[in-house]
Parts: structure tokens; C-alpha cells; sequence
């Protein structure tokens, strides 16, 4: 089996597509720099599939780093590439950040993939390129719109460069697949999302109030124009996820005459308020979640979710884990931190 770089791998999405890489027989190399992750992911992936993946600390925005990699480890016939800062609200506070982080790196890679036969990149884009969606559920035809945040807009860039460099005759492929909202946590509960510091994501900051780290969860806004009046998304499990960038990367190395470029909406088709999320975690928990409504939050969209048929018919991947079964999964991993910490 081929040799793939997952670049920020001990990350909440990476860590999770690294071990279903493995467990597919493929060999893992991982670059991260811990901005925003921990070293004991090794661990994790390592009881779940049995192999520990070789580790380099290193950021991708450097390229000397990167080059020092390839040398190091050569063969390399894909890129996962989740070397990212991903927070909506913190990339309106911190944009030159973002834009350093999230396009530098892109950058980089692409420059080195020629030099080193690495032969294809699946991109991790968002759902954020649509924007404010005119309407609901969302194909892959739907315009690319004004992002809401600097965050979304280095994945419309990123899109955008890969498209660029592909046509340029570059001797590379890639599939962008753009996420709803991933959810949840491996089954074993022996990786799951792990934030640094305070959550900027949702289900962390939920499980953490619902363990009593956190006082309230703050729902931000209640009058949008949706059934209860909170934001709606179409929240995917992590695992799911992870699954469709195995099959994804298969698809672009097993299939050398296949599209040089191809994009898919990774979603399960199904919006579900933010209000309706928290009922679900507390259905599948018996725990209830303290939480108050706030202002709406700069740079959040009212409601998204995804048509996945293309990802369903063409690259053969579907959404399976049924949403009760997924916050369970996050309450199960949010207890082995907890008892960790004790």
C-alpha cells in the first residue's frame, strides 16, 4: 500500500482519518506542529489500530521542514492535508494568522509535490465557501459566494490555488472535500476532539458543560429565521468523515487516467438546529446541558446543509452513524478525559 502524509494528524479530523488510513493498510506519515493538539493522539491511534505512525514536529508553513520530510521519507504517493487554524470567530479576530497558516502551507505543498512524485492531495474544505445559501440542501453547483469570515475565505483561496496549479498542467491531482460540521469522537473513546484551552467549537464546549468544566454553554443567537429561532447544521460524524478521505485518496491513486480535479460535499443531508443538537446529546446521555442564549456571533451563517448524492453515487461513500449514537461517542470520550485528569 502507498505511503501518505497527513499533514496535521494529531488533530481532532486528522487523527481520526489517520487511523482509518491504517487500518486500510496504508503506510502514515504525520507533520504537525501541536498548535493545537497532543502528542498522547500518537497513543491513541496506536491502541485503536495497533501501529504507531511516524511523528514529525514540524510546522507547514515551513517549507524547509517539509523538504527535510520528503527527504527523510521517501516514496510518498499522497497528502492529506489538515494543516489548518479553523475556528470562524477566532479567524475575524486573528485574520493574518489564518491567512498565513491555512495558505502558506497549501502553498507548499503544492511547490513540493512535483519535486518529491507525490501524486495527489485531498483538501479539507468547508462548507463555509457557499456562504449564506440562497437555498437548502446544497450541491456541488451552488455559487461560491462573499465568505462570511477570514476563515472561510482562505478555503474558497485554497480551492482556488489547487484549481489554478491543476490546469497549470502541474503533474498532480486532487479531491476537495467540503465539510458540514463533524461531530463526535471515535467509538473506542480513545481519540476524540481535544481542544487546547477554552473550545471554539460546539460539541467540545457542550461536553465540557455537560462534565461541569464549563458553567453554561452560551447558544449564540435565538432569532433566526429557523423552526426555534438557532443556527442550523448539518453535522456529520467524525469517524464518517474520516472514512471519505480513505476512499477519496484510493480514487485519486488507484485511478491514473481519472479527473485531475473533482469536489464533494461531505454531508449527511439533514439540518439540525443547534437547540435540536443539544436535545440529542441529552436524549442519548441523561445529562442535561446548562445553557443560556446569547447575541448572534459574527461570522456565523443561519442554516446550511448538504445534498451528498455526488458523494454517495460517485466516490461511494455514504454518512451512517445516527446522531444520538454520535453524541454518545462525544459524552464516552469527554468521561476518559475527565478520568484521566483525576
Amino acid at each position: 500500500m502507498a505511503k501518505i502524509l497527513v499533514t496535521g494528524g494529531t488533530g481532532y479530523i486528522g487523527s481520526h482519518t489517520v487511523v482509518e488510513l491504517q487500518q486500510a493498510g496504508y503506510e502514515v506519515v504525520i507533520i504537525d506542529n501541536l498548535s493545537n493538539s497532543n502528542i498522547n493522539v500518537l497513543d491513541g491511534i496506536e491502541r485503536i489500530s495497533g501501529i504507531r505512525p511516524d511523528f514529525i514536529e514540524g510546522d507547514v508553513t515551513d517549507i524547509e521542514t517539509l523538504r527535510k520530510l520528503f527527504k527523510a521519507h521517501p516514496g510518498i504517493k499522497g497528502i492529506i492535508n489538515f494543516a489548518a487554524s479553523k475556528a470562524v470567530n477566532e479567524s475575524v479576530q486573528k485574520p493574518l494568522l489564518y491567512y498565513r497558516n491555512n495558505l502558506v502551507s497549501l502553498l507548499n505543498l503544492l511547490e513540493l509535490m512535483p519535486e518529491f512524485g507525490v501524486e495527489g492531495i485531498v483538501f479539507s474544505s468547508s462548507c463555509t465557501v457557499y456562504g449564506e445559501p440562497d437555498r437548502n440542501p446544497i450541491d456541488e453547483s451552488a455559487p461560491i459566494k462573499v465568505a462570511t469570515s477570514p476563515y472561510g475565505n482562505t478555503k474558497q483561496i485554497s480551492e482556488e490555488i489547487i484549481t489554478d496549479t491543476i490546469y497549470s498542467g502541474a503533474p498532480i491531482k486532487s479531491i476537495i472535500l467540503r465539510y458540514f460540521n463533524p461531530v463526535g469522537a471515535h467509538p473506542s473513546a480513545e481519540i476524540g476532539e481535544l481542544p487546547l484551552g477554552v473550545p471554539q467549537n460546539l460539541i467540545p464546549y457542550l461536553t465540557q458543560t455537560a462534565a461541569g468544566i464549563r458553567k453554561e454553554l452560551t447558544v449564540f443567537g435565538n432569532d433566526y429565521n429557523t423552526p426555534d429561532g438557532s443556527c442550523i447544521r448539518d453535522f456529520i460524524d467524525v469517524t464518517d468523515l474520516a472514512k471519505a478521505h480513505v476512499i477519496a485518496m484510493r480514487r485519486m491513486l488507484d485511478n491514473p487516467d481519472g479527473d485531475k480535479l473533482e469536489i464533494f460535499n461531505l454531508g449527511t443531508g439533514r439540518g439540525l438546529s443547534v437547540l435540536e443538537l443539544i436535545e440529542s446529546f441529552e436524549r442519548a446521555t441523561g445529562v442535561k446541558v446548562p445553557h443560556k442564549i446569547g447575541p448572534r456571533r459574527e461570522g456565523d451563517i443561519e442554516k446550511i446543509w448538504a445534498e451528498p448524492s455526488k458523494a454517495n453515487n460517485v466516490l461511494g461513500w455514504k454518512a451512517e452513524m445516527d446522531i444520538d449514537d454520535t453524541m454518545r461517542n462525544a459524552w464516552r470520550w469527554q468521561q476518559k478525559i475527565a478520568a484521566k485528569t483525576k
